[in-house]
């Protein structure tokens, strides 16, 4: 639909008012904050289907963060369209909501009007304390927005950071060098290079006599001060190993944006995940009526998108985030004619970027590398003969598994609930399509014997959900030992895959399955889990697996960890001191949350583990919990930690507010700060948790 619609900054400079296409809803906003990028001409699938009506220099998209989506909009002249430039992004928190109580808009406020702000803030104050502070700044009658700033920070000093800084300061208001210096390294095990370290920070952050009482709280705040170990946040890992040694982000059916009955195809789902760092996106190809292969899924009322432009966005977007390979997975449902046509759209479009020959022209005996095949885009799909060999023709080729879950209609499964196996008929296969395919040739799985003794290294299989947690169970050493040398392609059960539902991926990566694909669409503890996983090493998509899943002889089982070689269980202690500025997600007026917090462990069967502390009534600014939790890890180079905060709700289940997801290995020990995500794994400064971790061997 087309709409002339007027926006409208409002007073705050950061609120976008628009009237609501929708009746009877009056009006809507945005903040400016919500917005990813702007994105100037015909960059999206709306704008490119307008674009003779409207020039490029009238149209640009705002992309938001999470999964909202887009805005596409046209502006009268070229001069209106550029008025919209992208803000820098920065933290503007508490002036925002100073700005958001001051309802006449003259730039102050007396006492009770900055209790009311202080209450919307999510603040649970002691009012004498607030009013001494109030009253010693001499503003008797009315506080300033440049006062604010300096109020709202004395009054939200934190006990529980000067207690441990007075612990290690010889006259409790100052933290000499050497003082400092002991501090990182009894309390946050930072070795040898404490000192050099203490020094650094002390410039960083007491750069002036003005910021000198706040350095050591906004060391703690930062990066350095953060759980996760910040030289883990870069690219760290050995790059030059076989394919088959990493874990690689992957997306499963990457084209929706919803669910897989009703959703919406999109080129933008391509754009998010590539851009989440995802290394492996799946394309479904069917035939199109007009001769061109259009990507949908299949038998359902998803709306359908041109292969030619999927592969013209990967092309844009495949290395944006990452300079490591990406595997374009295809789901072959085209009949010969039109395979031939998304060989040639393949070809044309991605030029070198595709890779069509082996490396060094050799018959390969392990996979190449990350770093072989950097900037590279490998397609993954069925061939009609090996790499190695040449052949003519068109021959058939077996159904896959998925393709065979995939052709019978999912809807047929929802409202008839009859199960049947489809009849599938052999495909025929083009040749041009079998001959881009190099080191990822789509084979069905038989069984691990028969691997052993027959699988190539280029030859990867696919598993449902169902077969790979089955085969996990019953012959998990057998399953790691295959993955040391074959690529693995998890992806979920059809049931659960035609309403966009995501499977545990830990499972899978316990026995050392590579392309766990997930719907990166759907928000949850699933895609936490991934997107925490792949958080370490650059964020390039690829993580190296553990030496113990890399050695073809291993013995390794995670159900038995303890009987492989190398055991060393760890005890991890956590202390959950205190929470900073909860976002309140029920907006009642006065409601003020009840946070607790949750801590998970994911890993191999043993390790699986969760605890929690009480909950705090009606605070979420500074609740206090000083509760220690203790757990055994038994296989610390597969365990991921997940902390989740929860409204406590005595009527009803609890309403999230928080998580942070991270691998294990990536923990800083000693006081750290863990800065909060929302749902869609987005930042919410400046709600965070502050904990001690103290992580020993198990005795």
């Amino acid at each position: 639909w087309k709409k002339q619609r007027h926006f409208r900054l409002l007073e705050d400079a950061m609120t976008i008012w628009y009237k609501s296409r929708w009746p009877g809803k009056g009006h809507s906003t945005f903040s400016i904050s919500d917005v990813e990028a702007v994105r100037e001409g015909h960059q999206s699938e709306v704008l490119q289907s307008t674009a003779e009506e409207f020039p490029a220099e009238l149209c640009f998209t705002l992309v938001f963060h999470g999964r909202q989506g887009n805005l596409d909009l046209v502006a009268k002249t070229p001069e209106e369209a550029q008025t919209m430039d992208e803000k820098e992004r920065q933290d503007q928190w508490v002036r925002d909501w100073f700005l958001k109580a001051d309802k006449n808009k003259d730039g102050k406020m007396n006492f009770k009007e900055v209790q009311t702000l202080l209450k919307m803030m999510n603040v649970e104050m002691n009012e004498d304390h607030a009013l001494h502070l109030f009253t010693s700044k001499e503003l008797q009658s009315d506080i300033f927005l440049i006062s604010f700033c300096p109020f709202y920070k004395m009054l939200t000093q934190r006990d529980e950071v000067r207690k441990v800084f007075k612990d290690y300061s010889g006259d409790g208001e100052n933290l000499l060098l050497e003082e400092l210096e002991t501090f990182l390294s009894v309390e946050q095990h930072e070795g040898g290079q404490s000192y050099q370290l203490a020094k650094m920070l002390i410039d960083r952050y007491e750069p002036s006599e003005s910021g000198k009482h706040d350095g050591f709280q906004s060391y703690l705040c930062s990066q350095e001060g953060s759980i996760f170990k910040p030289k883990h946040l870069d690219l760290h890992q050995d790059m030059s190993q076989p394919l088959s040694h990493y874990f690689i982000s992957s997306s499963h059916n990457t084209y929706l944006l919803e669910d897989q009955i009703l959703g919406q195809s999109s080129l933008e789902a391509y754009i998010k995940a590539l851009k989440r760092g995802c290394r492996c996106v799946e394309v479904d190809c069917w035939d199109g009526s007009d001769g061109e292969p259009i990507v949908y899924h299949g038998h359902t009322w998803t709306s359908r998108i041109l292969f030619r432009d999927v592969i013209s966005t990967l092309k844009e977007y495949a290395f944006k985030a990452s300079d490591f390979p990406v595997i374009l997975s295809i789901e072959n449902h085209c009949g010969v004619e039109q395979q031939t046509v998304m060989a040639q759209h393949l070809s044309k479009i991605l030029g070198d970027t595709l890779l069509t020959t082996l490396l060094d022209g050799q018959v390969p005996q392990q996979l190449p590398s990350p770093q072989e095949l950097k900037g590279k885009i490998l397609l993954k799909a069925k061939k009609l003969n090996n790499p190695e060999d040449c052949l003519d023709g068109t021959q058939t080729d077996e159904v896959s598994d998925e393709e065979a879950e995939d052709a019978e209609s999912p809807i047929s499964l929802l409202i008839n609930f009859t199960f049947y196996l489809p009849i599938l008929q052999k495909s025929k296969l083009s040749k041009e399509l079998s001959d881009l395919v190099v080191y990822c040739k789509s084979v069905h799985f038989r069984d691990f014997e028969h691997a052993r003794s027959n699988a190539k290294c280029y030859e990867i299989s696919s598993f449902s959900e169902k077969k790979a947690k089955a085969l996990a169970k019953d012959e998990g050493t057998d399953f790691v030992r295959y993955n040391t040398r074959q690529l693995s392609r998890i992806y979920p059960n059809g049931l659960s895959g035609a309403i966009s539902s995501n499977y545990n991926p830990q499972e899978m990566w316990n026995v050392g399955c590579q392309i766990v694909a997930l719907n990166f669409q759907t928000a949850g503890l699933e895609m936490d889990l991934n997107d925490g996983l792949f958080r370490q090493n650059g964020c390039c998509g690829y993580v190296l697996k553990p030496d113990f899943m890399r050695d073809s002889n291993t013995q390794f089982s995670p159900d038995k960890p303890e009987e492989r070689q190398g055991y060393k269980p760890l005890r991890l202690s956590i202390q959950v001191i205190s929470g900073q500025q909860l976002p309140k997600v029920n907006q009642k007026e006065g409601s003020i949350v009840d946070p607790l917090v949750r801590v998970q462990i994911f890993g191999v069967p043993g390790d699986q583990r969760v605890k929690e502390t009480p909950y705090i009534n009606n605070n979420g600014f500074n609740p206090v919990w000083n509760k220690t939790l203790h757990f055994v890890i038994h296989t610390p180079e597969l365990a991921l930690v997940r902390f989740e905060v929860e409204d406590h709700d005595r009527a009803s289940r609890n309403d999230f507010i928080g998580q942070f997801t991270l691998p294990f290995t990536c923990i800083q020990a000693g006081y750290r700060h863990i800065h909060l995500l929302s749902k869609d794994g987005i930042a919410i400064p400046p709600a965070s948790l502050f904990v001690n971790i103290s992580i020993s061997a198990l005795t």
